[in-house]
Parts: structure tokens; sequence; C-alpha cells
């Protein structure tokens, strides 16, 4: 008998069968940490009767706790506790590890990086996660670069795809071997491999883009992976890969987005057809066209990976109410006077302070002038806030900007002047004018066009 997340997972894998045998579904897949687009992201999953795909990176979780402090097992917890509370079943979710691999610990020979990304994917399955895209893709310390041949045939690596294919296995093996250790009837691992060209988070290669992956280096790396599993005795595992992550020219930087182009994409397209049950999974779709994703889908793309445009959206939300604050604490909202004692957020005074104070994920970033790199910090569109939320201080003042909206109800003239989306959301009687609702509604009009696009109409 199947448990109810076994049941999660032959979901997924009916969306991609159906994506390949040419059907227009697909599945949003959240990156994220932040537990408003958590939540906002439950809830949009809840409201379309899909599949809530909610995947955390190597960098914001992993047995160190990366950036955000978490674990696998901690935030698989928190998905949980928070799907609970909206009333979504077990079988309505997949936890997913996004670029689960050494990135982290790149810089390290590679024996010891490659046991500790070993050990994330066992913390990960450990965890309940049962999407698990393996990445090794990267240099470690003592690798050599590939030569000119090697890079030509899998031109998405920056490390010969022979060793990409033989960590991939080792790093399968650690997943196959985890699971082999859980209750009998535990779902059995989904793997993603490959990966796009650029490190993980989005970053945008030159003017014209990234370059589309070629469908030979598809091929060739399928084969190299294929062939690595059986050595190591992993034929049954290479039946669950249901997804390989390519490169279609979809990206973002810091004021440039690169939409699909899907004249661009034939050639993959047309070797989805070729392979029997091949689907892609697109990386960095953030701030594409309703059109561009729905095109995705249709060339068999069946995942579609969004991240830093829902942390966008959530800093776009904090930075309106933000200025609604102001003019509350200021009497100056209509009918509203003052707030007794408020004091005020200093929100994104706070940020930012956090942010020059460590500015480990930003500076290789972000270039120009100080007030150039003022208004990057606050607006890039590679949202490099996002990595601050968590600290201790930026979080107070996200706490104490709540408090204070929430000690009365905000006008209808001040909600419209900043978020009129909202505010017509909350007179059409659809939204409850609270901070923390406001917030994911902002959110969620990101993730429609990306259920939109699946087929969730």
């Amino acid at each position: 008998m199947r448990t109810p997340a076994g049941r999660a997972s032959e979901r997924l894998r009916d969306v991609v069968r159906a994506n390949h045998d040419g059907a227009p579904v697909g599945v949003p897949s959240v990156c994220s940490a932040e537990p408003f687009v958590l939540q906002a992201a439950l809830e949009q999953a809840r409201d379309a009767g899909g599949i809530a795909l909610v995947e955390s990176t190597c960098n914001q979780v992993n047995q160190d706790g990366g950036y955000t402090g978490v674990t696998p097992a901690a935030f698989a917890g928190q998905v949980r506790d928070l799907a609970a509370g909206l009333g979504l079943a077990p079988n309505d979710i997949v936890l997913g590890g996004d670029h689960l691999g050494p990135y982290p610990w790149r810089a390290e020979p590679a024996d010891s990086a490659m046991a500790k990304a070993r050990e994330l994917v066992r913390a990960c399955v450990l965890a309940g996660y049962t999407k698990i895209h393996l990445d090794p893709s990267m240099p470690l310390g003592g690798d050599a670069r590939p030569s000119t041949d090697a890079a030509d045939q899998a031109s998405s690596f920056a490390l010969d795809p022979e060793v990409v294919a033989r960590r991939t296995a080792e790093l399968c093996r650690a997943a196959e071997d985890t699971w082999a250790s859980l209750p009998p009837g535990s779902p059995a691992p989904l793997y993603v491999i490959g990966t796009e060209v650029p490190a993980p988070g989005g970053e945008a290669a030159g003017d014209e883009g990234p370059a589309i992956t070629r469908a030979a280096a598809v091929r060739a790396f399928l084969d190299l992976v294929r062939a690595a599993l059986k050595a190591t005795g992993l034929e049954a595992a290479w039946e669950r890969v249901v997804a390989v992550v390519v490169q279609p020219g979809v990206e973002f930087g810091d004021t440039a987005v690169f939409a699909y182009r899907p004249e661009r994409a034939i050639e993959l397209a047309t070797l989805a057809h070729d392979v029997p049950g091949l689907v892609y999974e697109a990386h960095s779709t953030d701030y594409q066209t309703e059109g561009a994703l729905r095109a995705l889908v249709r060339d068999h793309f069946a995942f579609l990976k969004v991240g830093p445009a829902l942390t966008f959206a959530f800093r776009e939300a904090l930075f309106a109410l933000e200025q609604v604050e102001r003019e509350v604490l200021a009497g100056g909202a209509t009918g509203l006077g003052s707030v007794s004692g408020g004091e005020p957020s200093r929100l994104r005074e706070t940020l930012d302070a956090a942010m020059r104070a460590d500015p480990t994920h930003w500076r290789d970033y972000y270039r120009g002038d100080e007030d150039t790199l003022a208004h990057a910090r606050a607006f890039s569109l590679s949202d490099r806030c996002r990595y601050y939320w968590p600290r201790p201080e930026v979080r107070g003042a996200r706490d104490r900007l709540l408090r204070n909206l929430a000690a009365r109800p905000i006008p209808p003239d001040l909600l419209g002047r900043h978020l009129p989306a909202q505010c017509e959301a909350v007179l059409a009687g659809t939204l409850e004018p609270s901070p923390e609702a406001l917030i994911r509604h902002r959110i969620g009009a990101v993730l429609e066009r990306y259920w939109a696009a699946g087929g969730a109409d």
C-alpha cells in the first residue's frame, strides 16, 4: 500500500508522463525558505487543486543550516506544519532538494566536498524529500578544467562531463542507500540530473544571455549518467530519473531578464519527443511572462523553478507597507490619526545596514558607484537581499512593521496608493486587510502565472 507521500510522488510522475506525451501541463517548483513565500505557495497549490512542490537549495538549507540556519529536517517540518494549518493533505505535497551537491563546499578538496554533499543528500532523504536534483557539476578543489573537446561535448559544464556523471552516481548511491534504510513503503526518490549554465541562484551571462544547451550535449550526458548508474548497480534508480536540467536561454540578472524564445530551443523540444519519457526542468524562470511560461511547458519543460521573483514580491510588499507605516505613524492617513507609542520599523534602513555590514552575498553581483549599489541592494532583480531576511535585526524590524500596521485597519485610500491590486481585492471582499495577508497576496500574484501556465486555469 502506498503512503500518502508516495501518492504525491506518483502524481508528480503522472504530470511528467502527460507532459512528455504532449499535454500542456507542468508544475511550479517554489525554491525558497522564506516562510511568507512558503505559505503563499501552499495557499496557491491548495486553491489550484495541484501538487505543492516546494524545494530548498543547497545554499538555503543544508546539514550546517545554510544561510537560513535551517536543516533539511527543520525545513520539512516547517512546510508540513504550514500545510496542515492550511488544510493540505500529505498527498498534496512534494518536498524537493535543488542543486544537491558540493556547491557550498566547492573550495574544498574534492574528497571532503563530496563527502559533505553525500551527507546533504542523506539528510534530505531522511527528512522526507522525494524529488532530488543531483548536481555535482562544479569544479572542486584540485579539479582540472575540461579539455576543449570535453567542454564542446557538454557545454553546460565547467567540469569534464564524465566526472560529473560519476559524481552524480555517487550522490545517487547515497540517496538510494538512505531510502533503503527508511520504513517499508517509504516513497522512492525521484531524480533530476544536469544543470543550467549559471551558478545556482540566477545570474545573467553577458548581454546576449546564456547559451542554449545543445541537444547533442543532452544526449551525451544522459548516456554518461545511465552508464555510471549501471556501473554502480543503480539501474533501478535510472528508471526514476524524471527530468534533466538544461538551459533554454532563460535567465535574469541585476537589471535584465532574458525571455524564453521558443525558436532558439527547437532542438531541445524535438529531442524530448525522441527520447522516451524525457522532460526538462527550467531553472531561473523568474520574471518570465505567462506566455513565456506556457511556451516552456509546451516545449516539455514540465518543472518551472522560481524563487527570487517571489522574495522580490515579498520585498516589494514590505517596502510598500513601510510607506504606509510612515503615514500612519505621522498621522497622515485619512481618519486614522497617529498610532500611539508606535516605534518606526526602519525596515529598509535596517536591511541595508545588514547588507553593508556583510556584503558576502551581493558584492560579486553588483557594480557601480555608491548610489548605484544602494539602489541594487534594494531593488535588483537578482534580489540578493533575500539572503538577509533571516538576520535577527532584519526580522525584528519586519515584525515591528507588522505590529504597527496591525494596530488599526489600513484605510482604503492609503492602501490603494501603495498596494493597489491588494486594495482592489480587499474592497471586493476576497482578501482580509491584515498586513500578513497583503504580503502573501502580492507573492501569490506572481505564482498565479505559473499555475495558469501549467494548466491550472
